[in-house]
């Protein structure tokens, strides 16, 4: 069973950092593309960057600039680090596996940024 684990959210003041951490289990992170996504309330997941598996990154428009993927092979780890957090990008974040989402879904990891 594929699994995954994210971790590293918490509450941070606007202009702030975290680093996200997606720990997996049961498949290489290696193997294919990871992606992070997030969901705010009322609103549906959606995609926020993601590292291809040749090591290629995307971003979503709204945080190009600001966050970070990356991708651990030998910890079998994905991390997003975001940097100039706004209120804006308050929401629980998750990670999977991209394009096909592999793993069952985690819990995510709620990132709350106050103004």
């Amino acid at each position: 069973q594929v699994q995954v684990a994210e971790s590293g959210g918490g509450l941070v003041q606007a202009g702030g950092s975290l680093t996200l951490s997606c720990v997996a289990s049961g498949r290489a992170v290696s193997s294919d593309g990871m992606a992070w996504f997030r969901q705010a309330p009322g609103n549906q997941r959606a995609l926020v960057a993601r590292v291809n598996r040749d090591g290629d990154t995307n971003y979503a428009n709204s945080v190009k600039g600001r966050f970070t993927v990356s991708r651990d092979n030998a910890n079998n780890t994905v991390y997003l680090e975001m940097n100039n957090l706004r209120p804006e990008d308050t929401a629980v974040y998750y990670c999977n596996f991209y394009p096909f989402p592999r793993a069952s879904w985690g819990r995510g990891t709620q990132v709350t940024v106050s103004s």
